[in-house]
């Protein structure tokens, strides 16, 4: 019997199958003597509710759900070095595993310590507003200002102390590799490898000449000023801020990192292949 060990099951609780991996999965656990929690939102027989005095215990958070799922994980677990276990039950996404691990896999993997950990890069941000810092936070994604309003939203950008541009827009997006593949895809941004430390500037319907996404080094400080009388911040699109003319946002590397686990192994590039569904037949390789 294994003592003093804890898991923390995070759910999407929409999803009937979600639930009932993590009923099973916690029967193994609990046999194996593993204390079980889960988030407030997901209310589970058998599970109590994490508290802030019981999340240094936990070992791992198995994420059942979709990527959306696994940024609530991220928040949940800020501040800690709990690594995110995501297992994939629909679509394939990014942040799990690629290839469905059956529930005795995950949970003799977890048992045992034998799962693989990597660290994700996360931004920081911070909203000054005549002088005084009204809102800050992170995000594992993106960061995005964007118009609140039908009309355009004016944008003036500054890279390491430097002005860079002034853009007429619907918005910019800073994002971090783990977010190349979210929102700043869809907006034509280029896929960054996780493992690359950088950050991706991207500007959405600029009315200008120069307006190419540009990746920039994870130690540079970017600042946007804002021109107009209202924008939106928006992190991972779950913390929200609205913005004035004259508020300056700035934007960094986090010192923090979310970590994520994985059963197997399996290199971005296979990944990408099973997400887009991208042609390999006759490749020749092994």
């Amino acid at each position: 019997m294994t003592k003093n060990r804890s898991i923390l099951f995070i759910v999407n609780p929409n999803r009937t199958d979600a639930t009932q991996a993590v009923l099973e999965l916690a029967g193994k656990f609990s046999s194996a003597g593993f204390s079980l929690y889960t988030t407030s939102d997901a209310e589970l027989d058998g599970l109590a509710s994490i508290t802030d005095e019981d999340l240094p215990q936990v070992e791992v958070a198995i994420v059942l759900g979709g990527d959306g799922t696994m940024l609530r994980a991220a928040e949940a677990v800020r501040g800690t070095e709990i690594p995110l276990l995501g297992v994939n039950l629909g679509r394939v996404g990014f942040l799990a595993e690629v290839e469905k691990p059956s529930l005795d896999e995950i949970a003799s993997a977890v048992i045992a310590r034998n799962f693989l950990t990597e660290e994700r890069m996360v931004l920081a941000y911070s909203v000054q507003r005549e002088e005084h810092e009204v809102s800050s936070g992170w995000a594992l994604n993106e960061v995005t200002i964007e118009r609140s309003e039908t009309t355009m939203v004016e944008l003036f950008v500054q890279i390491d102390h430097r002005p860079l541009s002034r853009w007429g827009c619907d918005g910019l997006i800073c994002s971090t590799p783990t977010g190349s593949t979210a929102y700043a895809f869809s907006a034509g941004g280029p896929i960054i490898w996780p493992e690359v430390k950088a950050l991706l500037v991207l500007p959405i319907s600029a009315h200008a000449l120069f307006s190419k996404p540009m990746v920039v080094s994870p130690e540079s400080k970017i600042v946007i000023d804002v021109e107009s009388s209202h924008a939106l911040l928006s992190a991972d699109s779950r913390r929200k801020f609205m913005l004035r003319l004259g508020d300056r946002i700035t934007l960094t590397r986090d010192s923090d990192t979310v970590r994520l686990a994985h059963v197997k192994e399996i290199l971005f590039t296979d990944r990408l292949v099973a997400k887009f569904k991208l042609p390999i037949e006759g490749w020749r390789g092994e």
